[in-house]
């Protein structure tokens, strides 16, 4: 569907409203999903023009919605080494984390980047599911002393080549040697913030989170203005990017149908280490077992898709269905249809042909692999 034809939502006081809100409204969002119980700009100057200001500028992103989870307490580190697949003991202070949090039986509940603020301090950055009451959910009756509270942080993303000249120039020049995957907690005008640089665009890119909500609008409008000679542009999650970049979206490409194995994302599953985690015995058993499906890159053929599509479109191999896309939108750059596909492992090799059926007729389909496009260098 083209953006232009989607549906609109109607605010409501049930839905929460981000710190930057007004803003994105001011400076012309115009359309809006609803993600973590929070408005979410879906788009402003349309996908592919966001994108390509993404790939050779600079964007600013509201994504508020991407709430935190804090963990803090004297058993903080144990317990926040419990509910993710990834060896904690090598995160320091000041480090990030693209983590998972799963299920008892290795189901994907959400794949959060943690930022790590003290030995016992801990962020949980969600994507869209009930982290929060979760985790509430899994510290009851352990005995362990330690808060799970949603703090009064609100992300924002800076996103595109021309990123840390903008932001060194609002916070100075130390932002220019941030290591990829490190944060740093600071403050503008007295304003507290931790900037990280992370992101989900696959260009270079930062996220600046607001300690204080009362400033989100001061905060864009600085960022913006920042932004004028660089030629920045407000924007929504690039969902072009991101599957050139070979990003997953959770609700997406993982579900809590699907383990860390089967969408490639075994590297960071640490079954050798000595501490327990949630899943960790089933993801044991699955490892030692195999997959009988898997997560992959696909081109489609036909006419060039309009929108992101997620709309579980099957793929059939012999007149069979052998699996389904999971995510498509097409390419400006490469100049044609890409995707994300779960497929039957047999079907599953590079090169593999497949068909998509649609009402112009069949349309071919081949299995590639990951990235599309390789992510800039995170120096």
């Amino acid at each position: 569907m083209n953006e232009t034809q989607q549906p609109l939502i109607a605010f409501s006081t049930r839905v929460r409203r981000s710190p930057f809100f007004e803003a994105t409204r001011r400076w012309g969002c115009r359309a809006y999903t609803v993600y973590n119980h929070m408005y979410l700009p879906a788009t402003y100057a349309g996908g592919e023009a966001e994108y390509w200001k993404l790939v050779e500028d600079v964007t600013l992103w509201d994504v508020a919605a991407q709430r935190q989870v804090e963990i803090t307490g004297p058993d903080a580190a144990h317990f926040a080494q419990l509910l993710t697949s990834r060896d904690l003991s090598r995160c320091a202070v000041d480090q990030c984390r693209y983590v998972l949090l799963l299920a008892d039986d290795g189901g994907i509940i959400n794949d959060p980047v943690m930022l790590r603020l003290g030995e016992n301090h801990f962020w949980f950055s969600v994507a869209d599911s009930d982290v929060l009451l979760w985790a509430r959910g899994v510290a009851v009756d352990r005995g362990l002393d330690v808060e799970i509270t949603e703090p009064d942080v609100s992300p924002l993303q800076l996103q595109g080549p021309k990123a840390s000249i903008v932001l060194s120039s609002v916070l100075g020049n130390w932002v220019e040697d941030l290591g990829f995957f490190r944060m740093r907690q600071t403050e503008l005008d007295g304003v507290p913030l931790v900037v990280s640089r992370t992101g989900w665009s696959g260009e270079k890119g930062f996220e600046i989170y607001l300690r204080d909500g009362r400033h989100g609008d001061a905060l864009w409008e600085r960022l913006m203005e920042a932004g004028k000679p660089h030629g920045i542009a407000p924007a929504a999650p690039n969902q072009i990017r991101r599957i050139e970049a070979g990003m997953l979206s959770h609700g997406n490409d993982m579900t809590l149908d699907d383990n860390p194995f089967e969408v490639g994302l075994e590297r960071f599953v640490d079954l050798d280490m000595e501490a327990d985690f949630i899943g960790k015995s089933a993801l044991q058993k699955i490892s030692a077992a195999g997959v009988s499906r898997r997560l992959v890159g696909i081109e489609i053929g036909g006419e060039a898709l309009s929108g992101f599509n997620a709309d579980n479109r099957p793929l059939l191999e012999g007149g069979n269905r052998v699996g389904r896309i999971t995510s498509s939108v097409y390419s400006p750059r490469l100049k044609k249809n890409i995707g994300l596909a779960m497929l039957a492992s047999g079907s599953a090799g590079e090169g593999h042909r497949l068909i998509l059926s649609s009402d112009a007729g069949d349309i071919e389909v081949r299995v590639v692999s990951l990235p599309f496009v390789a992510p800039p260098s995170t120096s």
